[in-house]
């Protein structure tokens, strides 16, 4: 890329909210603030902060909607899982005036996991998120979905190209939004992520999709460099390489913010993202274990 201005890749850290919420321990609201504020202040243009799905399910993200009320102000969107409409009624009550949120909302490309995560087939999960996406398109809300288990499942194996496409094809019928494409699980590996991307993007814009990787199995950069070649420009990271997923045993370890910077950099991509202060915001995050 020499000789010409540096592409630009976008980071999405999910580590306040896909990272914590996989902690043993609930962390308090403080400790929490205290990271979002560290991380909004380090160039992220987008952070995870919380999830309004039932608190007994994830109990590490009960406070999510006191969370919301206590935001700093920011030149930052900040992103919430909202699974239905009575998350999405949470989300309405929680949110500040002046604020730019995303709205997140999720589906697996695996039956197994869309019973073990959902409790329902993943026909019903669409159906379900279809009105939190007919609101969200209403009150201006950005969207983002959530694919599962684009490589693995951790309950029916393998998951074919095929039917990633298939699933993502389906999530875009409800509204055109961004996909983040997730290695639940972590055991892609380049080429299988490779097939996959090349399935996906025949039927959704490169453009709209971005990589979300676990570190499980020491893999992450090397599928997020499979990515890369194959045109996505967006990737999830989680700062101090936090979380994983409760509902699929295996998941822990989504890969570093700092780790996917020094790669991005590596590779001659600009992110506008502080390093220095990424560095520091690992080591709170670390100190929350």
């Amino acid at each position: 890329m020499s000789g010409a201005a540096p592409e630009f890749v976008r980071i999405h850290e999910v580590g306040p909210r896909d990272g914590l919420q996989n902690e043993p321990r609930v962390i308090p609201l403080g400790e929490k603030l205290a990271l979002i504020d560290l991380l909004a202040r380090s160039g992220l243009h987008e952070i995870e902060v919380g999830s309004f799905v039932h608190p007994k399910r994830v109990p590490q993200m009960a406070e999510s909607d006191a969370l919301l009320q206590a935001l700093p102000v920011a030149d930052v969107r900040y992103a919430v899982l909202v699974p239905n409409m009575r998350g999405w009624d949470r989300f309405v009550a929680a949110r500040q005036d002046g604020v730019a949120y995303s709205v997140a909302v999720f589906i697996s490309a695996s039956e197994g996991f869309s019973q073990s995560n959902l409790g329902c087939t993943i026909n019903q999960s669409i159906d379900l998120l279809r009105p939190v996406a007919e609101a969200a398109g209403a009150a201006g809300v950005h969207l983002r979905g959530y694919v599962s288990c684009v490589t693995d499942c951790p309950f029916d194996g393998p998951v074919s190209p095929d039917q990633v496409a298939d699933v993502v094809g389906r999530l875009r019928e409800v509204a055109a939004m961004p996909v983040s494409l997730g290695d639940t699980i972590g055991k892609g590996t380049p080429g299988r992520v490779a097939r996959m991307i090349e399935a996906v993007r025949a039927v959704v814009p490169v453009d709209d999709l971005a990589g979300h990787f676990h570190d499980t199995a020491g893999q992450a950069l090397g599928n997020i460099e499979a990515a890369l070649d194959l045109g996505l420009r967006a990737f999830d990271a989680a700062v101090g390489g936090l979380g994983g997923c409760p509902y699929a045993p295996g998941a822990p370890g989504n890969v570093a913010t700092e780790a996917v910077l020094d790669l991005m950099a590596e590779r001659g991509f600009e992110t506008g993202v502080d390093r220095d202060l990424i560095g520091q915001a690992a080591e709170m995050a670390r100190a929350m274990r």
